[in-house]
């Protein structure tokens, strides 16, 4: 510090005696310094006095010396030195961090760093001026210049990524630095591009075409590969940034052979080593795995998918990650990921699931290793996410593959083979009836998927028989769900087995037939019509009137008692239709509902977030409507109405009715159509008022900013001291009555804007409303106009006079044609 105050006096001279300057006073100084110095030496003194001011006086160097500091930049280009001082000057003013000697200070914002970048960015030049220093070979300058960018792209990453897009050559600037030979800039340069890259497909593209992956894959072999340090996971990271979402880049990268170039990364370490697995390993590999999961994410084309789990499998990739798999000694994260992405790399590739079907684990005796995986699912011993990633892998496996779901109902049947070793079916039978919830569920949902889209296992599952007591006869799996059903009182039992069994009679009459001989219906009525009045409860009545549903729909009239038309009459007097369609609704509204939709993968954080499953969500869309149709069918009534009803049923009464009706409705909607031209209009009046005043506003805040500085500085002179020339009070307090007239008027401004907004919607909904009524009324009169003519022409025909100017002239009697009644009848 004594340095510092020895080197202030060399650049400002002595103070006068008596008075001890304030940091503004001093920054001020120096500022003028910088502005009016003739020699270079000078301002270079200055810039660096201003450097070491900067982090304890950075609103005062920020206020007063930006524009002063960008001048540098653009004038003393000549001089490396001075230069390196401005820039680490305004990286320590836009820095995105509290600096020490700043956390005694309350006057210091948090976001201060983030103010002043945006005043920073106003001007695009400014950000050009840092790009072409890029181009300096000298070490401070190149490296000051990278740090720059960085905290300008942690301030503000969104207008940074645009600005830099446009300037010609300011992405590849900074991607020649990867080749920088000092590790330094090189490393600092992965740093800025992983912020650069972040949620830009555009930047992702361009960085991707300038032979990225190429010098990341060279940067990560010079380092060791998985062994090596934090520069091997940025590496990594920015490969992340280029592939997520951005298919453009995954063909990139599938084409140009670079997915056998990960397979360095998956060795695993040799028990017999000391290391093992080190924390940077596991990060390592840890990405490595994100990366292999980004190509073959279920989000991605069906193209792009099945192109690369076909690489993936013939240069061994899946081969290596299976290894990991079975391998001991796995840290819990990375086989937990790596049981994720083997089930992404199989999940719908025949030969890939068939691969996987035949991997053994290494155990006395060897089991396959889908068992061993089930043993850990079913095992509430074992950590949570690791039981849901096996779920996961298990339902990858049986994803479209109709052998894998045979050969999973195959166990569960009686069979000549060894009885004594485990099987798949039989730890998902164990799990089902276990008293452990989270068992229950994975079990069910399981189950589940090895019925999706196959009829056939459906019906053979009908046949799998359980034993329960000794010297008692066994029981169907069907009919034991079923009781369980009825007997646990624990939510996730209960909706795991309803989804099971939706999937189960889904499509298949004899399944239907067994369950409806269960007795089940009158439990499920009960539940349907269960008075609970929570989220979870609703869930459950919707469940169950779905199943209910279901039991209709795909009801083929085998089960006496329980037809389709007489479960209709039943569920129409106990339930009621459109309770029952209320009920079906609740399900579609439940959280974990649309959480699980999104995504095949249980994404689950928690065991209270496991309730719902993604095959049984893209079920009930599918299904919601088929079945609430059925429940409002009828059987159409044999024989034919008599000849009075069935003329009497074209009125012309109701038909100008409805005639009527549809012109007022057109009146309404020129009405409404008309009030919502008006409110678009004051809508985009409010938005440019809004605009205009937040211009204002910010121009003033910056203005503010300036003069608050001067302020602080006015305050740190001695009250015997005359104030500063250049600072106004009223001047001050001018800007800040503008300043709040402002911002009160765009408080005004935002809350006229959104009830203008809200009465758009308002009228939308009705128009949408008033639309829909007219649809139907219009297909109404459509109905009755054809009825109308089609009586009319039978009428005719009959010979039965019809006085209608657009009937035409009645044809002659039929000879030998009796009365018209007879004929009808």
């Amino acid at each position: 510090m004594d340095f510092l105050k020895s080197g202030l006096k060399t650049v400002l001279g002595a103070p006068e005696p008596g008075h001890q300057p304030s940091g503004a006073e001093i920054v001020e100084r120096l500022v003028d310094r910088v502005n009016n110095s003739t020699l270079l030496e000078d301002r270079r003194d200055a810039c660096r006095a201003l450097k070491a001011m900067s982090r304890t006086y950075r609103v005062e160097v920020g206020a007063q010396g930006m524009d002063t500091l960008k001048q540098v930049l653009e004038l003393d280009r000549a001089d490396n030195e001075t230069i390196n001082y401005a820039l680490d000057t305004l990286n320590n003013v836009m820095s995105p961090t509290q600096f020490e000697e700043e956390e005694t200070n309350p006057r210091v914002p948090l976001n201060i760093g983030e103010q002043f970048t945006e005043m920073f960015i106003k001007d695009h030049h400014n950000i050009q001026l840092v790009l072409d220093l890029l181009d300096e070979y000298d070490f401070r300058v190149r490296l000051s210049a990278v740090q720059l960018l960085t905290s300008l792209l942690t301030n503000r990453p969104k207008d940074i990524q645009e600005i830099i897009l446009v300037k010609p050559m300011g992405v590849s600037k900074m991607m020649d630095l990867l080749g920088d030979t000092r590790e330094v800039i090189r490393n600092e340069t992965l740093l800025l591009l992983i912020k650069l890259t972040k949620g830009n497909a555009n930047i992702q593209k361009i960085v991707a075409f300038e032979n990225a992956f190429d010098r990341l894959f060279e940067i990560v072999s010079t380092e060791g590969y998985s062994d090596g340090g934090i520069i091997v996971e940025d590496c990594l990271l920015l490969m992340l940034n280029l592939l997520k979402n951005n298919s453009s880049n995954i063909n990139f990268f599938k084409e140009g052979s670079y997915i056998q170039k990960m397979l360095p990364m998956f060795n695993t370490p040799d028990e017999s080593e000391e290391a093992g697995w080190s924390p940077q390993k596991v990060s390592n590999v840890h990405c490595m795995l994100l990366i292999v999961r980004t190509l073959v994410s279920p989000s991605n084309s069906a193209q792009i998918i099945s192109s690369c789990q076909k690489i993936m499998k013939n240069v061994g990739l899946l081969d290596a990650l299976c290894n990991i798999l079975m391998s001991s000694g796995v840290p819990a994260d990375i086989l937990t990921e790596t049981i994720n992405t083997v089930g992404e790399a199989v999940r719908g590739d025949v030969t890939n699931q068939e691969f996987l079907g035949n991997v053994m684990a290494p155990s006395n005796p060897p089991r396959p290793a889908i068992v061993v995986l089930l043993m850990s699912m079913v095992n509430e011993k074992q950590p949570f996410s690791l039981r849901c990633a096996v779920l996961y892998c298990f339902q990858c496996y049986l994803y479209h593959n109709e052998m894998s779901q045979a050969g999973l109902v195959q166990t569960l049947l009686p069979s000549s083979s060894d009885m004594s070793s485990l099987t798949s079916g039989q730890l998902l039978c164990g799990g089902l009836f276990s008293s452990d919830v989270l068992s229950n569920w994975f079990s069910a949902v399981a189950l589940m998927h090895g019925l999706i889209d196959n009829p056939a296992q459906k019906e053979q599952l009908l046949r799998v028989l359980l034993a329960t007591n000794i010297g008692s006869s066994p029981v169907s799996l069907l009919h034991q769900c079923t009781l369980l059903l009825q007997q646990t009182t624990k939510l996730k039992s209960k909706v795991g087995l309803l989804m099971l069994l939706c999937t189960w009679l889904s499509y298949c009459p004899a399944a239907v037939a067994g369950f409806l001989r269960t007795n089940a219906v009158s439990w499920l009525v009960a539940q349907t019509c269960s008075a609970e009045h929570d989220d979870n409860e609703y869930l459950l009545q919707g469940l169950s009137a779905f199943l209910l549903a279901i039991c209709i729909h795909f009801n083929d009239d085998t089960v006496d008692n329980y037809s389709k038309e007489s479960l209709r009459q039943l569920l129409t007097k106990r339930i009621g239709v459109e309770v029952l369609t209320s009920k079906l609704c609740e399900v579609s509204r439940h959280e974990l509902y649309n959480v699980a939709a999104k995504h095949p993968q249980l994404r689950a954080k928690l065991p209270a977030d496991v309730l719902i499953d993604y095959e049984f969500c893209r079920l009930f869309k599918l299904l919601e409507s088929v079945v609430v149709q059925s429940l409002s069918e009828r059987r159409p009534e044999n024989g034919a109405g008599s000849p009075a009803t069935e003329r009497a049923s074209p009125e012309d009464g109701t038909l100008q009715q409805y005639k009527t009706l549809i012109r007022q409705q057109d009146a309404c909607l020129q009405e409404l159509r008309q009030e919502q031209q008006a409110l678009v209009q004051e809508n985009q009046n409010l938005k440019a008022s809004l605009n205009d005043s937040l211009s204002a506003i910010s121009h003033l805040k910056d203005e503010n900013t300036l003069l608050r500085a001067q302020m602080s500085a006015a305050t740190a002179i001695p009250s015997q001291a005359p104030p500063p020339p250049t600072l106004d009070d009223s001047r001050v307090q001018e800007y800040e009555a503008k300043l709040q007239g402002l911002s009160a008027e765009v408080t005004r401004l935002s809350g006229e804007l959104k009830a203008s907004q809200e009465g758009q919607k308002a009228m939308a909904e009705e128009l949408e409303k008033i639309k829909k009524d007219q649809d139907d009324l219009l297909e109404l009169l459509a109905d009755q106009d054809i009825k109308l003519n089609d009586y009319k022409m039978r009428l005719l025909s009959l010979g039965h006079p019809v006085e209608d100017e657009l009937a035409g002239p009645a044809p002659a009697p039929t000879p030998g044609a009796g009365p018209a009644h007879a004929q009808l009848s």
